[in-house]
């Protein structure tokens, strides 16, 4: 059995051990096209040759800007890595300013793209880079095609020459540069080693639910993030399947075409899903409805294993028979393992879908540790609501004095590409300082309680942690995004973003008027009646006293959000000084 130390040794494992008749599987024209694992060896031995064709040399940097995870980004991947050259995703939702600058710092010299709206970001921009060449993966008239790239891998007799190459390359190489995308400042290349992915990989491997060989993933968080990439290289491991969604806009079809039994997500994903779920059954009337809501408020008090006893578990049953199952039939049918990771999961939302049999294990980690550091799982009593699971194997995880999560293993990054001065600054003594403040308990269950950037102290005095906060805030369906200010100032206030969708469907019901929704004062004393309901859990410190709706949508084009749905804490103070000035001056 092929022993695993490069990135490019997981297909040939696969092939060995499992042999997928469809390995990934993408739409084109409408239509589910697969390879099996041996296509996708056989393709990107080709890309391989091909790249060496064009004179790629040993450590340069192969960039890829793809709109939707597909096919050809694996076979890319792994033909750029075993030549002993490197891959650098970027986020295809970044402006052409951040492309360039991610291109330039890189120095890559070819990069390949999905399709028009990314080339017209990066053909104005391409010439201030290195670039020498930019492949596309759809077929654009006048653009080069990967298929190029392809066709002068035909001829195999410089087959011979991938194979040295390949031997050439050790674990503790560097595989790839991910550029994180930064709460704060320029991006970081972070320089992740063959021995970065593939430890992480295979010491999560041991928390996967499924039975190895015989699972379908759906996969469409984005694959230049490293939590869906890593994930990528762990169905590869396990044998899963992989499927890749059209769009975020066409999951719900996509789910049920393909009914998989797992697939990854951000929080946000599921607050959405929950939300819709909660609006069918707001629709509904008399027994139905009741029967309905009885089954969510049950669902809320879900403890895993029992622990509620056994009426509890009766009921339950029950539940699941009459309502939840149709839950599940909504998401494919088959889907018994959702993972979330990139931010705080509301623990509702994890009872709620456990409660329907279809769990959301929630993880922890950063682009920095490859990036899992711990994850809840069915197994050993392995789920504890609250937290983002124990620590996985061989991975070492202390709490400094002020708080602070510290990190140790073999998932730990080379450091910052470029920049040993910000490198030497998180990671001392081999620890990885993470910026998170948390906990660990006796049985190794990992608690975080908030970005030590972001905890602030009030004029009073009094530490205010937001993402408690936020998070509690949150679960009102009026809010969609809410931020909570008020550093050096008398008191804790917020930045509100409504849901808009299910505000003004809420506005209809109650004969209000759409016009200036925002001002409306009706909407204020609802939004003020959610924020007294979840001030009470909190101290009167740390209470929202005051807030401010924002006027639009808060989105990652126009950089008030990072590409994974969070916060750009800094740009929104910035865009809505205004508001603030209203919170804390008027």
């Amino acid at each position: 059995m092929t022993e695993i130390n490069r990135i490019f040794d997981f297909p040939h494992y696969q092939l060995e051990k499992f042999n997928l008749e469809k390995a990934f599987t993408s739409k084109y024209n409408g239509k589910w096209e697969s390879i099996s694992t041996q296509e996708y060896i056989n393709q990107y031995n080709k890309l391989s040759r091909g790249l060496l064709r064009l004179g790629v040399q040993p450590n340069e940097k192969i960039a890829v800007i793809s709109t939707t995870n597909r096919t050809e980004w694996n076979i890319l991947d792994m033909a750029v890595l075993q030549i002993g050259a490197q891959n650098v995703p970027i986020y295809p939702t970044i402006s052409k300013e951040d492309y360039q600058y991610v291109l330039s710092h890189s120095e890559a010299t070819y990069c390949f793209v999905s399709d028009e709206t990314v080339l017209e970001k990066l053909n104005p921009i391409k010439g201030n880079t290195k670039l020498k060449a930019v492949y596309t993966f759809d077929d654009i008239a006048g653009e080069k095609s990967w298929k190029d790239v392809l066709n002068l891998g035909e001829d195999d007799s410089n087959q011979n020459e991938i194979e040295t190459r390949k031997s050439n390359v050790k674990s503790d190489d560097l595989a790839t540069l991910i550029y994180t995308s930064g709460t704060t400042g320029t991006p970081k290349g972070v320089m992740l080693s063959h021995k970065n992915l593939v430890s992480n990989v295979i010491d999560s491997s041991p928390r996967v639910p499924m039975e190895n060989g015989k699972a379908k993933a759906l996969s469409f968080l984005p694959v230049c993030h490293v939590f869906e990439r890593m994930i990528l290289y762990l169905y590869q491991f396990c044998g899963i399947e992989i499927y890749f969604a059209e769009s975020i806009e066409t999951i719900s079809d996509n789910l049920k075409e393909i009914k998989p039994n797992v697939m990854t997500a951000v929080p946000r994903l599921y607050e959405k899903v929950y939300d819709k779920i909660i609006a069918k059954g707001t629709e509904l009337t008399g027994i139905k409805k009741a029967l309905f809501f009885w089954a969510v408020n049950l669902g809320l008090k879900f403890e895993p294993y029992g622990a509620n006893g056994w009426w509890y578990e009766f009921k339950l049953k029950i539940a699941r028979k009459l309502i939840f199952s149709k839950w599940k039939e909504g998401l494919g049918g088959n889907l018994g393992t959702l993972v979330s990771g990139s931010a705080a999961l509301q623990p509702r939302l994890i009872r709620i879908f456990s409660a329907a049999e279809m769990p959301i294990l929630e993880g922890y980690g950063l682009t920095e540790t490859s990036p899992v550091i711990s994850v809840n799982c069915p197994f050993n009593k392995g789920i504890k609501i609250g937290t983002v699971g124990r620590v996985i194997d061989n991975v070492e995880v202390k709490i400094a004095d002020d708080g602070e999560i510290l990190v140790k293993g073999n998932n730990v990054m080379m450091g910052y590409y470029k920049d040993p001065e910000r490198t030497a600054q998180v990671i001392s003594n081999g620890y990885f300082h993470t910026g998170d403040i948390g906990e660990l308990s006796n049985d190794n269950f990992l608690k975080i309680t908030d970005r030590k950037k972001d905890m602030f102290k009030t004029s009073g005095g009094k530490y205010v942690i937001p993402a408690l906060l936020e998070n509690e805030f949150k679960q009102s369906r009026f809010i969609e995004q809410i931020m909570v200010i008020g550093e050096g100032e008398k008191m804790p206030a917020a930045l509100i973003q409504i849901n808009f969708e299910f505000v003004e469907e809420w506005a209809r019901r109650h004969n209000i008027s759409n016009q200036n929704l925002i001002e409306n004062p009706q909407l204020k004393e609802r939004i003020q009646e959610e924020i007294n309901e979840a001030n009470k859990n909190f101290g009167k410190w740390e209470q929202i006293k005051k807030f401010e709706i924002t006027p639009d949508v808060w989105t990652i084009d126009d950089g008030l959000l990072t590409p994974t749905m969070k916060m750009k804490r800094k740009a929104i103070k910035e865009k809505y000084s205004n508001l603030i000035e209203q919170i804390y001056r008027s």
